[in-house]
């Protein structure tokens, strides 16, 4: 039985260690912990590489104010199995699975019942927060994982297993907008508004499923991987108001993944009559919008976080049909406060990725 109010290698009897943020000055050094036994319904696995989110460089920093610390970062984890609880079914000993924003979630609700536990009322982050027996939930900043079959995805042989981590929470972020808001038929015209780490990955998604994709950055810099790496049909440099002027009602949908606060009618005035204005990067002010421009060309603005497991499955079997996965830097444990402060000046193409199991060292 978890014994919350004891340390945190106390809580639990499997010692396990890794990255700690120790308070809100975002600094992450060697911590040790412990994880609960494996239970009856539960995967435990040792974790091989985990992917850096920005979320995580909010929580580390308590940029959103609900951090606690000790704090493990870290929701874009894959690894092997080691362990497995006598009533899971899914998987076996030495599957590749990967665990992304979510370990639980009340199971009974509406959106439960329709395999949307992202939006949950009492859904469970993987970190920060507590688990339902009340001890700290603790990322993929470690050696080794345990958690629900239902909130574990199996990772398909073909794909990279460092490349796909980041598909976990950056990918089924920008898929499930996609499918939700109807922006799949082929020959639809999208703009992917910021070419980051989510951005990048919903161009992919959007030539897979066979859209017409203009990349908006206040970067000029960008184009050339825009168009040539990426495969974008076309480019606009947002501050350049002749550009922008240029492509007014010209799109059918808008995925805008900048995390930063930045004008958003001006992107509204890109979007066709009846055209879709989608968010999902989080910024920390709010953005400024007139509704006269949604009333006079009956345009919606909408939201999305993440997805389902059910989705999110669908979403790394889609990824790994069309060869997609994430643009990495490969980079070691001890990295990773460097890596936090280039994420933080966008200095990085276009996620990190830490080799955890080669890089990992005991405490």
């Amino acid at each position: 039985m978890a014994a919350v109010g004891k340390s945190p290698e106390e809580q639990h009897p499997v010692k396990t260690f890794g990255w700690a943020a120790k308070d809100t000055s975002g600094v992450l050094s060697p911590f040790k912990f412990s994880r609960r036994a494996t239970g009856e319904k539960d995967v435990r696995f040792k974790v091989l590489f985990c992917g850096i989110c920005h979320f995580d460089l909010h929580c580390v920093r308590n940029d959103w104010g609900f951090s606690t610390y000790p704090l493990v970062p870290g929701h874009e984890i894959v690894g092997e199995v080691t362990e497995l609880g006598n009533k899971v079914s899914k998987f076996k000993i030495g599957d590749k699975v990967g665990v992304g924003c979510f370990i639980g979630s009340c199971g009974s609700c509406e959106d439960c019942a329709n395999d949307l536990e992202n939006y949950c009322p009492q859904n469970l982050l993987t970190y920060p927060g507590t688990y339902h027996d009340g001890t700290p939930n603790y990322g993929g900043y470690s050696n080794e994982m345990v958690a629900d079959e239902h909130f574990v995805v199996r990772i398909p042989e073909n794909m990279s297993l460092a490349g796909g981590a980041p598909l976990l929470c950056a990918g089924i972020t920008v898929y499930s907008p996609l499918k939700y808001y109807g922006l799949t038929k082929p020959g639809t015209h999208i703009g992917v508004v910021g070419l980051g780490g989510l951005g990048h990955v919903a161009v992919k998604f959007a030539k897979a499923f066979g859209l017409k994709v203009t990349v908006i950055s206040t970067s000029l810099a960008k184009k050339e991987d825009a168009l040539k790496t990426l495969g974008a049909d076309a480019f606009l440099v947002s501050k350049d108001s002749e550009q922008m002027k240029a492509a007014v009602r010209t799109m059918d949908g808008i995925i805008d993944t900048v995390s930063a606060f930045h004008p958003a009618m001006p992107l509204i005035d890109l979007l066709k009559n009846h055209g879709k204005f989608i968010v999902v990067g989080a910024p920390a002010q709010p953005l400024e919008i007139s509704v006269f421009p949604l009333l006079t060309g009956r345009k919606m603005m909408g939201g999305s976080g993440a997805g389902g497991l059910k989705e999110t499955q669908e979403m790394i079997d889609f990824a790994a049909k069309h060869n997609i996965t994430a643009d990495i830097e490969v980079i070691p444990m001890d990295y990773v406060n460097t890596a936090m402060e280039r994420l933080h000046k966008g200095d990085v193409k276009y996620r990190f990725v830490i080799d955890v199991a080669n890089s990992l060292k005991p405490v």
